[in-house]
């Protein structure tokens, strides 16, 4: 009977990296690459970028970069730059319950941060797809799309985001859902009618001479000739969906505590504001920051776009 032997260390292949994921990569690194260079026509896109970007490296980094467990309850009312018990300083000071403030403002940033790209994202999804049929299709499709549109959008948006998230629920999928449905028909409106123009080019045409099918011409054909005014309603309506996040949290309907979230911190805080307004103030700047970046970043895009 033969012994199984593991393979000798010398004669084994070191493992690689399939190559749908190295190419993938490869993809990724060239396309922000590619978009760093062009940022760069515009000192605005730059500067939001450079808010955004910041963050964004604060979420990817933030077990490194807090100093204490963003939910340990030390020294309530500390000052900035208080001495901590067990070693170090208090830089942004601590909240009422003695929560460093600062290691809750970094790891809030991962919560805004997933929250909002991924909401954003599957409202442009379910609005780009919606404004695809009722503009490329028209007739009874656009008519139906159109007016539950208009429906949806005579509601005041906050009031309509209240009332999904009292009915359903404090929670990340809830939230999702709930911006999909208030931000989907505004896309689809946006979308409609680049589609409207878009549909009579003459590459659509050609496409429909060569037998192609609806979806292809839609999204092949369509969809990438309308990326730009995208794009720019993209950036914005990620800092739109920030601030709801935010105003959310304000409210008391955001992600459940003790989750760190910016919004609830200033939710928790606000009546201690007069006495010990840093456990307001840094939660308010982590938000005006962040939306900033995006409606900068959604500037020099559109300034880019019109120059060329």
């Amino acid at each position: 009977m033969n012994e199984h032997r593991p393979p000798d260390r010398e004669s084994a292949e070191p493992i690689k990296p399939p190559p749908a994921i190295v190419v993938t990569a490869r993809n990724i690194i060239l396309g922000l690459w590619g978009a760093l260079r062009l940022l760069r026509e515009s000192t605005v896109a730059m500067i939001g970028a450079g808010l955004v970007g910041f963050w964004v490296l604060v979420a990817i980094f933030a077990p490194w970069l807090a100093p204490y467990d963003p939910n340990a309850q030390v020294l309530p009312f500390a000052t900035p730059f208080t001495e901590h018990p067990e070693g170090g300083t208090f830089w942004l000071g601590a909240d009422h319950l003695g929560r460093d403030i600062l290691s809750r403002v970094i790891w809030g940033s991962r919560t805004v941060l997933f929250y909002a790209p991924v909401a954003t994202a599957c409202a442009f999804a379910v609005g780009i797809t919606m404004g695809l049929f009722a503009g490329y299709k028209r007739g009874w499709i656009d008519d139906v799309l159109s007016r539950i549109s208009d429906i949806i959008l005579s509601f005041p948006i906050l009031v309509l985001y209240v009332v999904i998230i009292t009915t359903f629920g404090a929670s990340g999928l809830n939230i999702v859902l709930a911006v999909i449905f208030a931000s989907a028909p505004g896309i689809m409106r946006i979308v409609r009618g680049l589609v409207l123009d878009l549909r009579n080019r003459d590459y659509v045409a050609a496409a429909q001479t060569r037998g192609e099918s609806t979806l292809r011409i839609m999204f092949v054909e369509i969809l990438p000739n309308a990326r730009g005014p995208l794009i720019v309603d993209a950036c914005l309506r990620l800092g739109y969906t920030i601030i709801t996040i935010g105003v959310l949290g304000f409210l008391g309907l955001g992600l459940p505590p003790p989750d760190p979230d910016w919004g609830g911190m200033v939710n928790q805080t606000r009546s201690m504001a007069t006495f010990a307004p840093h456990m307001t103030i840094f939660p308010v700047i982590a938000i005006s920051s962040l939306v900033l970046g995006f409606n900068l970043l959604a500037d020099g895009i559109r300034e880019i776009s019109l120059n060329d």
